[in-house]
């Protein structure tokens, strides 16, 4: 297998025309291609400027997950902190985890950071939301988000090769009206939902207009999460 690692836009739109197959940190990809056979070209973005930028509203998809650090809002921190172990921590990158992971534990953080994912294609690079780059599996190249008010992360405790734990994800944004709102996203087994509403009123208004979303069919469990998760963010400290 031949490794490609563009340092150029240009180069990685090459190597995907030729069929090189993006390989992220490996840790998804590498046990399916011992079973089913290795590609003839892989490519990684980790030397590529564009995926590898680490600032407070950018993130790119060649970042390792241990090297998420407080230049990102807390809530993505946190987020990245959480998946797996240290040693998967260490390999394991934002791209290959929203794009190539089951669970997408940053898929609840990025959603209620109201991020747009730039995505590579071999027509060039273009800006998609996140259902798309989900839906479609687009080569990820990074993620550019407003820097939020305040944000917050909660994940239940699971057990290793048990269900995907309960993730609440939330985040207080200023609309174009000067009026903060409030964005959810709670990721209940392997689904993710998200939603956001007015919260300039206090919690209890916040969470009367969540009832009315999808959110309020969750589990009672999962309700619970989110009413706690949504009464300490909206009185606790601002964001770092």
């Amino acid at each position: 297998m031949l490794l490609r690692m563009p340092t150029s836009l240009s180069e990685a739109q090459r190597y995907l025309a030729e069929g090189a197959v993006p390989v992220g940190g490996a840790t998804l990809v590498w046990a399916l291609w011992q079973r089913d056979g290795f590609p003839e070209q892989a490519m990684s973005l980790r030397e590529l400027p564009e995926a590898t930028l680490i600032e407070r509203e950018a993130l790119g998809a060649a970042v390792l997950l241990h090297q998420v650090d407080d230049r990102v809002p807390d809530v993505l921190r946190r987020a990245a902190s959480t998946v797996g172990t240290g040693a998967v921590r260490r390999t394991a990158t934002v791209g290959g985890n929203i794009v190539g992971s089951t669970l997408r534990c940053l898929l609840p953080a990025a959603l209620v950071l109201d991020a747009r994912a730039t995505v590579l294609d071999r027509e060039g690079p273009y800006e998609t939301d996140l259902a798309e780059v989900v839906a479609k599996r687009h080569l990820l190249l990074g993620l550019r988000w407003r820097d939020p008010v305040t944000s917050g992360y909660y994940k239940a405790p699971g057990e290793a090769g048990g269900p995907p734990p309960l993730v609440v994800a939330t985040a207080v944004h200023t609309g174009s009206d000067g009026r903060h709102r409030l964005f959810v996203a709670v990721r209940d087994g392997y689904d993710v939902i998200s939603e956001t509403v007015p919260c300039h009123t206090g919690p209890d208004r916040a969470l009367e207009a969540l009832d009315d979303t999808g959110l309020g069919s969750l589990p009672a469990e999962a309700r619970e999460a989110v009413r706690r998760e949504v009464t300490g963010i909206l009185g606790g400290p601002a964001d770092r």
